[in-house]
């Protein structure tokens, strides 16, 4: 008996533990989130009572209006997460709508919560992401078709048609959060120290600077 308990044993330590590749499974049917509630919480907001809960708690019409890209990057993205829609509280998903005006990019970046998916409603974009070992994978997609990217790897969208093009994606999350690269290393408060980026990038001072003055006067 004693061996066969210790082969068991041995067996359920080789074995690899399940893990959860996105937000914790909910204990709950919902649980709307309260967003200016300031108690501690841990991935979520503290549940509204099930008895102030009404219908309107679960529909989200913010996708429906076409965003502004009249901006540098020509890009406009529509969040559909927990901070807009407080009803996807706890349930480790929300969705994005992305608008790009011609020649628009949606600049590299990542989501350190969360796997992305999409489809483009309409236009023609250039879709791609990289990897830990700095391979390109990407493709030129146009209406109906999808794609997807791996949690946390850096990517990017670029309307590469004569007209607009929009995307709705889909995400694992219910805040998938971002780290949009250009801004997060040029416009942080406060900033990177010019000497960490000139030698990261292997470029002047004086080119830092000049990115770091552009990139802070943009609002997208």
């Amino acid at each position: 008996m004693a061996i066969r308990v210790m082969f068991l044993l041995g067996i359920l330590i080789v074995l690899p533990f399940p893990s959860h590749s996105a937000d914790p499974d909910p204990l709950q049917d919902f649980c709307v989130g309260i967003l200016n509630d300031t108690s501690t919480s841990l991935n979520g907001f503290p549940c509204k009572p099930a008895s102030q809960v009404t219908s309107d708690d679960f529909f989200f019409d913010g996708l429906t209006i076409e965003g502004n890209t009249e901006n540098a990057f020509g890009f406009s993205a529509t969040v559909g997460n927990v901070l807009a829609f407080p009803g996807l509280n706890t349930l480790g998903l929300s969705m994005n709508r992305v608008d790009f005006a011609p020649g628009g990019l949606n600049p590299p970046h990542s989501h350190p919560r969360a796997t992305e998916s999409g489809v483009v409603i309409k236009g023609k974009l250039y879709v791609g992401f990289l990897t830990t070992k700095n391979v390109l994978y990407s493709k030129v997609l146009t209406a109906g078709e999808m794609f997807v990217i791996p949690r946390g790897l850096v990517h990017f969208q670029m309307n590469v048609g004569k007209e607009k093009a929009m995307t709705i994606t889909a995400f694992n999350s219910h805040l998938p959060g971002a780290v949009v690269l250009p801004t997060t290393l040029f416009t942080s408060k406060p900033p990177i120290p010019d000497e960490v980026l000139t030698k990261a990038f292997k470029i002047d001072a004086s080119v830092i600077d000049g990115i770091k003055a552009k990139l802070g006067a943009i609002n997208y």
